[in-house]
């Protein structure tokens, strides 16, 4: 039963970060949305912490397997948007993509100076279950908050990039851009695992992604 055991605590730290990280990320969208006109994201609830409101089903599982390997990859829903509210779209469709890996960003390194707070202040001199708990799921946070904000500058459906790449093409490139949104998911998913899967395919996400956010994230971190 040990792995039971070791199964539900893993989840208690993952589960508070992993819910922080996609929450913050989504009601940024929102709320960049809003202060650029559009109200669609308020009327529908989006702007809530409760992160309930944000999760997307397929892209939460896929966090939460991928992080309990090591790497936490994963998006949320996408916030809705109403470009006829916005006042200048092409602009506005950019900030709005780009504020949700900009608050994760943020948010890895308030918590990065968080945690640097605690151990000046010896929080974590002495042992204890629950400082070896809090440790842990601080740290995660800072890496999950990195991860997410890299991962989602990925230039594919759902992900945030597709949204900046789009809003800095021109209006005929944006539209056969957004022609291949049908293939983004399935591209996303092939690039997530097939690289374990088949021998030799190539890891792009491992590369470009993943080995960047770590380098940023081991920066942020206290040694």
């Amino acid at each position: 039963m040990d792995w039971i055991s070791n199964f539900i605590i893993k989840l208690i730290i993952l589960a508070p970060p992993i819910l922080m990280a996609l929450t913050v990320h989504e009601v940024a969208h929102g709320l960049v949305a809003y202060k650029m006109g559009d109200p669609t994201a308020k009327l529908a609830g989006r702007l809530s912490l409760n992160p309930f409101k944000h999760l997307d089903l397929a892209g939460t599982l896929v966090f939460f397997v991928t992080a309990w390997i090591g790497a936490g990859i994963g998006w949320a829903k996408p916030v809705p948007v109403d470009y006829r509210y916005l006042r200048e779209p092409k602009k506005a469709i950019v900030w709005i993509s780009a504020a949700g890996p900009a608050v994760n960003i943020i948010c890895a390194i308030l918590v990065a100076i968080v945690i640097k707070l605690l151990i000046s202040m010896g929080i974590f001199s002495e042992y204890a279950t629950w400082k070896v708990f809090l440790f842990r799921m601080l740290n995660i946070g800072v890496r999950i908050n990195v991860v997410l904000a890299f991962f989602n500058m990925i230039p594919l459906p759902p992900l945030d990039g597709s949204g900046v790449l789009s809003g800095l093409l021109s209006p005929r490139a944006a539209a056969k851009y957004h022609s291949l949104s049908r293939y983004g998911f399935v591209i996303l998913l092939a690039l997530i695992f097939l690289p374990g899967w088949l021998p030799g395919f190539p890891d792009l996400i491992g590369t470009f992604i993943l080995q960047p956010a770590n380098y940023l994230a081991e920066w942020l971190l206290p040694h």
